[in-house]
């Protein structure tokens, strides 16, 4: 249950992001459930392989460079997906960075509806 009410919120967070930042856009609540979990998968199985084969560049960064593998994850989904869309690099930047934003705000909030037993 935890799950979909997190992907739900995640969908809506990728809506509440086109509201507040116009690099990124999303055509409907449709999309943007395809939307988090094409991220969510991304972030799941390719984001590891990335930290560990970056590992040199995300140390001589003092982990800095974490914000662009995030950055990459989410341009990627948008590179294919229709219903959402990225204007650039940058745009993906600061997009990734609102969502991740959202998304802890997220977690806070299941963490007290669905306490860990």
């Amino acid at each position: 249950m935890k799950l979909i009410v997190k992907w739900l919120l995640s969908a809506s967070a990728l809506l509440l992001l086109t509201g507040i930042y116009s690099g990124v856009a999303v055509s409907s609540f449709g999309s943007a459930l395809i939307a988090a979990f094409v991220i969510g998968l991304f972030n799941t199985v390719l984001r590891p392989i990335l930290v560990v084969l970056t590992l040199p560049v995300t140390v001589v960064t003092l982990g800095l460079f974490l914000f662009i593998i995030n950055a990459l994850m989410f341009w990627a989904a948008s590179g294919v997906l229709d219903g959402f869309s990225v204007t650039g690099f940058g745009a993906a930047l600061i997009g990734s960075l609102i969502y991740s934003v959202l998304g802890l705000l997220i977690e806070s909030a299941l963490e007290r509806l669905f306490p860990q037993q």
